[in-house]
């Protein structure tokens, strides 16, 4: 990987997804590089519906990072920094593209507005997106070869996705957005409409609750399987103390507030602690 691709990665990742950047910090100079460049694309890829100014465009975006990755691009993909990057760590380490590859096509549901509808399907979205990124990056700590982590990236990914969306619920609703499963929130007696008009209500706050325990006990699940893996694994996974900071701070009875959130200081001290007593 070149100085400026992984500069480029780096940045990108600083400003896209902050939480994510903080985490790499905690690992070894050359893993941090490579896991730099798959939390790049990840966060990219992820924040295409923010950028696209309508679905059309994001598809365009997302088919280019699939014709990339399958070498059917056309032009100098390596022209591209952060696919320059990625393209390298992909060959150092051997990660799997068709796992990427099904990753990005679970981004086109962010492209539009149709609601998450079940639990199952959130933790299909969450496996191929979250879960994904802590399988792979667990990979390149393990220089290349697959890691079998007893389900912990399965389970924090699950747990990031319910954290992010949590925080992320009164944003999502001033955009039409139902990211969280619509069928909690329909036996909480909460409708789409409410959500969309920002309706807050006992019930809504419920709903919320639900989700809040679904991911408590993801968080358990994962602070288990993390434990069980060897030590020089477990930085990786550093940002399961992160979110249950972040989880415990929201305020579900003002859901359509902006979520505070943590101070620069404080997520760093968190992972670095956590990495102290664990990794």
């Amino acid at each position: 990987m070149t100085p400026e691709s992984a500069s480029f990665a780096a940045d990108q990742l600083r400003a896209i997804d902050r939480d994510r950047y903080f985490a790499t910090l905690l690992l070894e100079p050359r893993a941090r590089e490579a896991v730099t460049a798959l939390y790049a694309f990840g966060s990219d890829i992820a924040s295409i519906r923010d950028r696209a100014k309508e679905p059309a465009a994001g598809e365009i975006r997302l088919q280019w990072w699939r014709d990339a990755l399958s070498g059917e691009g056309h032009g100098a993909v390596r022209a591209n920094p952060l696919a320059d990057a990625l393209l390298d760590v992909i060959a150092a380490y051997g990660l799997p593209v068709p796992a990427l590859i099904r990753m990005i096509e679970a981004r086109r549901f962010d492209l539009y507005d149709d609601p998450m509808p079940d639990m199952p399907a959130f933790e299909g979205y969450a496996g191929e997106t979250a879960s994904a990124l802590y399988q792979l990056a667990a990979m390149i700590l393990n220089g290349g070869s697959p890691v079998d982590n007893g389900d912990a990236a399965g389970h924090l990914g699950v747990a990031h996705a319910l954290v992010g969306h949590l925080r992320a619920f009164g944003y999502n609703a001033s955009k039409g957005r139902i990211v969280l499963p619509a069928d909690i929130f329909a036996t909480c007696g909460v409708g789409e409409a409410d959500i969309r008009t920002g309706k807050a209500s006992e019930n809504l706050s419920v709903a919320l609750t639900r989700f809040a325990d679904l991911a408590t006990g993801h968080l358990d699940k994962a602070d288990a399987a993390i434990a069980a893996l060897p030590r020089q694994l477990r930085p990786v996974f550093a940002p399961v103390a992160l979110l249950r900071a972040q989880l415990k701070s929201l305020d579900l009875d003002a859901p359509f507030q902006q979520a505070g959130d943590l101070p620069d200081w404080q997520k760093i001290a968190s992972l670095t602690w956590w990495k102290l007593r664990n990794g």
